[in-house]
């Protein structure tokens, strides 16, 4: 399915923009990064089938993730990096992207958008226009350090999915666009970069095969916005970091004008050792629609806050007990989690039980598994100070070009910080909820949802407690007044 859309001029020639159904269609839901929840199920649906979930050692593909080894051309080559790769080369674009379609492989980043089927949308016939892969690893989730690890200790699996994936599109060229404060990971990246150019493994002959490949390292300012994908190819381009309307999509114009890609650091590094196993190995993982291992972040109130490699589909709670050493005081203790970093809506411990770590079952609660960040809060946790905090956030880190989010999220946190306090009325929570929704789908890009949804959550899960703490307060000033009165006719 495919229609032509005509697009206006442009210099001395006039670009002839072809634009898939399909495409559309996928690109709107990884733009307002898992747009769609379900009506939530009942939690028997959400237990886990038959299967054991659990990643053996040798399944692994990040084996230096703590560090414990060198991080460069040495280490990687006896972990199996670079092994192999000219024949992977030489089976040319069309087995290697089939190979990714076949992994079941869904980004990284937080959109879940297959990633074989985003690869397969560059031009296959160049116009004229040269082809660029653009590495996202700006990272600026809260709760998420995961493409970090990669970066600091893996970063030739990085480089080496960079030009794999460059070859797929027909991109002689790689940006890696990095957040600004990792400067260890800059570091680090830049002399592996330096490394295989040296080698002959990237450069004007990468790996002998007569491709052309060079890797750029561009190191970003800071901002929130720019992990998403069109703000951070504005920024790269010299501009303020500010999303652009689509379409046109970054697959026909994207950064100078040209057809480009933007990617997750995790989705490109595992991309070597999926074509060397195969894309039937890795769909083994995890359920159907939800294939793989993935990189998770947990953090908060656990007994061992840890970066760790697991297989897709795990339970919830059997992730944080196995290698986060439970929640802190016990699984009983446990208030909330977070599944998927701060943007997605918070969960209670009822869900918490039995959800499992993946794309459809966490959405099918009305969160989303996101960047896999999990941060967790047992019941010392001020939940509603807590969500106020992200709401916070949020306003500080809108861009200011759409005027829901712009003149929503400050709202937003105002309203939340009023919440703390009791300062409230008990309608004014349905006020805020529908607020939320207002900012929520219409703004360009999802800044404006990850506003709203945690928000949302807290609404949805824990409303008696905002309501106690206003009724709290207002017998409290109810008291104060009548002790004020008192006192005055004494």
């Amino acid at each position: 399915y495919k229609r032509q859309v005509s697009t206006q001029s442009t210099g001395a020639f006039k670009v002839r923009e072809e634009v898939r159904s399909a495409y559309s269609f996928f690109r709107m839901l990884a733009s307002k990064q898992r747009l769609l929840f379900r009506p939530h199920r009942s939690l028997s649906t959400q237990t886990a089938p038959k299967k054991t979930f659990g990643l053996k050692d040798s399944d692994r593909i990040f084996t230096n993730l703590y560090g414990e080894h060198s991080p460069f051309l040495d280490g990687a080559l006896k972990r199996g990096d670079w092994y192999k790769t000219k024949e992977i080369l030489r089976k040319g674009r069309d087995w290697i992207i089939q190979e990714m379609k076949t992994s079941g492989l869904r980004g990284r980043g937080g959109a879940g958008f297959p990633s074989g089927l985003k690869w397969s949308f560059m031009p296959k016939v160049s116009d004229g226009r040269p082809h660029y892969l653009v590495i996202n690893a700006d990272e600026g989730e809260p709760g998420t350090c995961k493409d970090r690890e990669i970066m600091r200790h893996d970063p030739h699996k990085l480089i080496e999915g960079c030009l794999i994936a460059g070859f797929a599109m027909g991109a002689h060229a790689t940006y890696i666009y990095v957040r600004g404060e990792f400067y260890r990971e800059i570091q680090n990246l830049q002399r592996a970069i330096d490394e295989a150019y040296a080698a002959g493994l990237i450069g004007p002959n990468a790996c002998g095969t007569g491709w052309k490949m060079d890797i750029y390292v561009h190191a970003g300012a800071g901002a929130y916005i720019c992990g998403e994908e069109t703000a951070l190819i504005e920024s790269i381009e010299g501009k303020p970091g500010k999303p652009r309307l689509k379409p046109p999509f970054p697959a026909n114009v994207g950064v100078f004008g040209c057809p480009t890609t933007v990617t997750n650091v995790e989705t490109v590094a595992v991309s070597p050792t999926i074509l060397r196993r195969g894309g039937s190995w890795f769909a083994s993982f995890g359920r159907p629609n939800n294939a793989g291992t993935k990189l998770f972040n947990i953090s908060g109130h656990v007994n061992n806050p840890c970066t760790v490699e697991e297989e897709m589909s795990i339970p919830l709670k059997e992730l944080i007990e196995k290698h986060a050493g439970g929640v802190r005081g016990g699984w009983d203790n446990l208030l909330g989690i977070i599944p998927g970093g701060s943007s997605v809506p918070v969960l209670p411990k009822n869900i918490c039980d039995n959800v499992l770590m993946d794309f459809d079952a966490l959405r099918d609660v009305q969160s989303g598994l996101g960047t896999a960040a999990v941060i967790v809060m047992d019941k010392s946790t001020d939940m509603i100070s807590a969500i106020a905090r992200l709401s916070l956030f949020y306003k500080h880190e809108s861009c200011g070009q759409c005027t829901p989010c712009r003149e929503g999220s400050p709202w937003l946190s105002d309203l939340m910080e009023r919440m703390v306090l009791g300062k409230a009325k008990i309608q004014e929570i349905d006020y805020l909820y529908e607020l939320s929704k207002q900012i929520e789908g219409h703004t360009i890009c999802a800044l404006g949802d990850a506003a709203a949804w945690p928000v949302q959550g807290l609404i949805r899960h824990f409303r008696p407690l905002i309501e106690e703490r206003i009724r709290n307060r207002q017998a409290l000033e109810a008291a104060s007044g009548a002790h004020r009165v008192a006192s005055a006719k004494i």
